[in-house]
């Protein structure tokens, strides 16, 4: 049996103030969870029905199960069908950046991206491509809302996201700073080096000002249709997949 306070914190949860409060954020589905358990995430608590205990119990010794029925589940789940499994999980405490971080690799930096859809997407792209840290503006979207853990269908527990104020933070780096423009050199046939910050913008207003000043090359993706913009996700996924060709070319 659930208790009305144990629903009462997993609903609060969907909100980004209580998620910082608690140190807390909400994983739901099987795959998801059982990646943040691999990957040695501290596990607060976790929630399943009884289809898929037997999964779970050979998934993991050191997690406190606890089974209840698909009408509990109901309404903790910020889902409109809910999975089998709801995980509460602790935030992870990553140490700041440095530049030993991020050298011979590209590393990508939000410039306030808001929609969870898009960072979700982005951050699975980033598993792929095996790139480990997105730096993002503080008002890019929460990577820990709820939208946002479903859409990563468990990529955010291999990719370290570092929230801060990039007009401070990247001029510490010495490294090239690669900006998603409309005009700028063509991604196919520039030079992108090996290593780098890829910088992508907003999805409606492009990058800031201040943030745009900091760029040493700006890319574009040639347009040959008539199509006013790129989605930001799609377009980060295009960056990712050209720069790792090219230094696979290398």
């Amino acid at each position: 049996m659930v208790s009305k306070s144990q629903i009462s914190l997993i609903k609060s949860l969907q909100q980004k103030k209580f998620r910082r409060e608690h140190g807390l954020f909400v994983a739901e589905g099987y795959k998801s969870v059982s990646e943040f358990i691999a990957s040695g995430y501290h596990i607060h608590s976790l929630y399943h029905t009884s289809a898929v205990t037997a999964k779970l119990n050979k998934l993991s010794k050191k997690v406190n199960f606890q089974d209840i029925s698909a009408a509990d589940l109901q309404k903790m789940s910020s889902l409109t069908t809910p999975q089998e499994v709801l995980a509460v999980i602790h935030m992870p405490e990553w140490p700041p950046l440095t530049q030993s971080n991020l050298i011979n690799r590209f590393t990508l930096v939000l410039d306030g991206v808001q929609d969870p859809g898009n960072l979700g997407t982005i951050i699975r792209t980033a598993d792929w491509f095996g790139i480990q840290h997105i730096i993002c503006s503080e008002d890019t979207v929460d990577a820990y809302n709820p939208k946002v853990v479903q859409a990563t269908m468990g990529s955010l527990s291999r990719v370290k996201l570092h929230y801060t104020n990039l007009a401070t933070l990247l001029p510490q780096f010495n490294l090239p700073v690669l900006g998603a423009m409309l005009n700028g050199d063509n991604i196919y046939t520039a030079n992108l080096g090996t290593q780098g910050l890829i910088i992508m913008g907003n999805e409606g207003n492009g990058l800031r000002p201040e943030i745009e000043k900091l760029i040493t090359q700006s890319i574009t993706i040639p347009r040959i249709g008539e199509a006013e913009s790129l989605n930001v996700a799609i377009a980060t996924a295009l960056f990712c997949s050209e720069v790792s060709r090219k230094a696979l070319v290398l």
